[in-house]
């Protein structure tokens, strides 16, 4: 009994010191900090950043993602006691909250505390501060979208800062409010309170004037708190390996048509096997290049490189041997990770002598397999959870190579740190879970194949099927029947043929289509909505920003733009001479490449410093949906005035819908260039055009009068329009080498 008691006694009196230490590191009344210590210990929550919503200036509106049953315990806990708490039903009448409402002012949640907005006002100009839970979801519906109006209404007339609050892994406690099919629960998750610094709405749309209203401008900023509340500093491998301690270690994550499906822990066995391979015959921190195609073997070597601290350099197999050489010599590459097996599936053998002759040596994954003992496979079952070298974020982890679809392909180096940073960006727009199946086509070689369509689905524990070609465009149909994806990754081209190809039940499982890389045409987008009941969202990205910079979703989409730009990416828009409703776009966010290797001084990292240049021509709407007009080479400049070609492309399209077309400019003695439309519409005639562009008001400069019929449009691995070769091929047609 006397032992019992002194227990007791020893658990209260620690209780009581632990209540003390938290009072004085974050500024607690002692209650509050003795009805947070359970929840401290309990959960090891990260907390720094409390002090900033303490500390913040009055008026104030904490605005708190409510995941989770405990958000309210939490809050009452940590934020000063004079906050008004406007609390859901639940839990303005939950007894077990009881002790906890006692230490903070709380009033129960109706239609009239928010939409009724002059009493909050009062408390707020009074010095007060107010908190508002809203529900966790990255596509609010109209109802919810309703609090943001509602908040953004009361913050501005009170000229009250804005204090986000994301409390990081709360949807995966049992109290979660998020079903669990989507959120495996667990009893203790680690969690990490996110605080933003205090903004009041003008400052947040000072930001990035040119791009957002005030709702929107809230909207964003929260956003922001679930980005930052993933700590962008553990590097890739280890977010891969917490999404596998998430939903555990057995569940299937990624699948091919030859090789069947992995479990997490299957996947970082082959990893680390692989790994010690490329640890033996590579030094740390260099460029292995990875020349595989979309099945198992190339999630297993790029985890393996990322667990050996080397960085995988992806070989664009379908650029051509010239291509291929230029990319090993400029990111001194030495050693090149292949398959025998694919390379003479594939007939690549003139891409491993590109590769040979570059400098580089072949290691092939058959001689690694066979090399593999029961000792190697005993050791990484044991050790698999640990990478073979310290991981650093702010390292490079990816060399990706530009498509080169208008000028010489560069080597674009991205850190871990810039990919995870755009995986959660995504996250915190698009809704993706467990529950999920991606079905990614786009070769990994490709920006978009490797981070939407590869390193997101392991890092959120989202179930991936590889398929090795997108041109396939008969065989992924039946592929997506059988697989059953709810996401899938594309671009208007592989989509539109995909369609064309279709049964109407193959893609019916689909949820919604992420494209980008080009503009989606009206008919494929019409197909997938009537014949499938599937969205396509547009987006908009670029090798350097790892890659996406914009996306529509399905609920806070608009037909025709690539949506609004992902948390924590400013943009800046510059003038351009002869267009007066558009700009050049400018970026910078967590994203944003480390920088560039040029051919002219190969391995030599030469960083970004600051803002980054995209080249494109955009236009932006008042509620920040982006628009674009063109890339800056994709303008013509006739007479003077500047012709965006994409433009001329949509008008085209509009009148044959069923082809393909590219506009591209060939110089012209008169007029400085001109416009020369390569199309696979046979039947195409310049007449025609110019009345059809007459009567939907074009002006008469950006309707082309050269036009030159061919059976195929040029197009790159990526599946972009290979805008080099269809000029040379018009400029060839036409006889104006010479002058070109």
């Amino acid at each position: 009994m006397i032992l019992t008691l002194a227990l007791v006694a020893g658990l209260v009196l620690a209780w009581l010191l632990i209540g003390v230490i938290e009072t004085v590191r974050l500024g607690l009344r002692f209650p509050q900090a003795l009805l947070y210590v359970p929840f401290k210990l309990a959960y090891r929550i990260a907390d720094e950043r409390v002090r900033i919503a303490r500390e913040a200036a009055t008026p104030v509106i904490y605005v708190i993602s409510h995941q989770s049953r405990l958000e309210p315990a939490l809050m009452l806990s940590l934020l000063p006691d004079d906050t008004l708490h406007i609390l859901d039903e639940s839990s303005a009448k939950a007894p077990w909250l009881e002790p906890w409402r006692e230490l903070g002012r709380t009033i129960a949640f109706n239609a009239e505390h928010v939409f009724v907005s002059r009493r909050l006002v009062r408390v707020l100009k009074g010095k007060g501060r107010l908190a508002v839970y809203l529900p966790d979801a990255v596509e609010p519906d109209v109802k919810s979208f309703r609090l943001y109006r509602a908040i953004t209404r009361i913050a501005m007339q009170a000229n009250a800062s804005i204090v986000p609050v994301f409390v990081a892994g709360a949807r995966d406690l049992p109290m979660s409010l998020t079903p669990a099919e989507k959120a495996p629960r667990r009893w203790f998750p680690r969690l990490s309170i996110s605080v933003l610094e205090p903004m009041t709405i003008t400052e947040l749309l000072a930001r990035n004037p040119d791009q957002t209203s005030n709702t929107n401008a809230l909207f964003d900023r929260f956003a922001e708190a679930r980005l930052y509340g993933t700590d962008l500093d553990r590097g890739l491998f280890l977010a891969m390996r917490d999404a596998a301690t998430r939903v555990g270690a057995s569940k299937p994550i990624i699948e091919d048509v030859i090789s069947g499906s992995l479990s997490y822990r299957r996947l970082f066995i082959g990893a680390r096997i692989l790994g010690r391979r490329f640890e033996a015959v590579t030094a740390p921190g260099e460029a292995v290049g990875v020349l595989l195609p979309n099945a198992n073997g190339v999630v297993i070597s790029f985890v393996g490189l990322l667990s050996a601290a080397r960085v995988a350099a992806m070989i664009n197999y379908t650029a051509g041997p010239a291509s291929v050489t230029a990319a090993i010599r400029t990111a001194i590459i030495r050693t090149v990770v292949s398959s025998r097996a694919f390379i003479e599936k594939a007939d690549l053998a003139d891409i491993v002598a590109a590769a040979e002759a570059g400098g580089a040596k072949m290691l092939w994954l058959e001689d690694a397999r066979a090399s593999v003992t029961a000792l190697d496979k005993v050791a990484a079952a044991l050790f698999w959870r640990f990478p073979l070298q310290r991981q650093e974020a702010s390292k490079p982890a990816v060399i990706l190579f530009t498509s080169g679809s208008e000028g010489a392909p560069k080597a674009v180096v991205l850190s871990h740190r810039n990919l995870l940073a755009n995986v959660m960006q995504a996250e915190a727009r698009i809704s993706v879970s467990p529950a999920d199946i991606l079905l990614n086509v786009l070769p990994v070689f490709h920006s978009f194949g490797l981070t939407g369509g590869t390193i997101l689905p392991l890092v959120l524990s989202v179930k991936l099927f590889l398929y090795p070609s997108p041109l396939h465009y008969k065989i992924i149909p039946e592929i997506a029947r059988k697989v059953k994806p709810t996401v899938m990754f594309g671009t208007d081209t592989f989509l539109a043929n995909y369609a064309r190809t279709a049964k109407d039940g193959d893609f019916s499982s689909l949820r919604f289509v992420v494209a980008g890389a080009e503009a989606v045409k009206a008919e494929t987008r019409r197909a997938y909505r009537e014949r499938f009941q599937a969205e396509i969202v547009e987006g908009f990205g670029l090798t350097e920003a790892a890659p996406v910079v914009a996306v529509n979703t399905a609920i806070h989409g608009r037909d025709g733009t690539v949506g609004r730009l992902l948390p924590a990416i400013r943009m800046k828009l510059e003038p351009v001479e002869g267009i007066s409703d558009a700009g050049r776009l400018w970026l910078d966010g967590p994203n944003m490449m480390m920088g560039y290797m040029t051919a002219d001084r190969p391995g030599e990292l030469q960083p970004l410093n600051g803002w980054h240049d995209t080249g494109d021509i955009v236009s932006v709407d008042r509620d920040g949906f982006v628009t674009i007009r063109g890339r800056a080479k994709r303008f013509a400049k006739i007479a003077g005035e500047m012709v965006s070609l994409g433009a001329v492309e949509m008008l085209v399209q509009s009148l044959w819908p069923e082809e393909h077309h590219a506009a591209v400019a060939v110089p012209d003695k008169r007029r400085g260039e001109r416009i020369v439309l390569v199309t696979t519409a046979h039947d195409a005639s310049a007449e025609e055009l110019r009345q059809f562009g007459k009567k939907a008001g074009a002006a008469e400069l950006m309707v082309p009068n050269d036009i030159v019929k061919v059976e195929e449009i040029p197009v790159l691995g990526s599946g972009k329009t290979d805008y080099i070769s269809a000029r040379k091929l018009a400029i060839d047609r036409l006889g104006l080498s010479a002058a070109a």
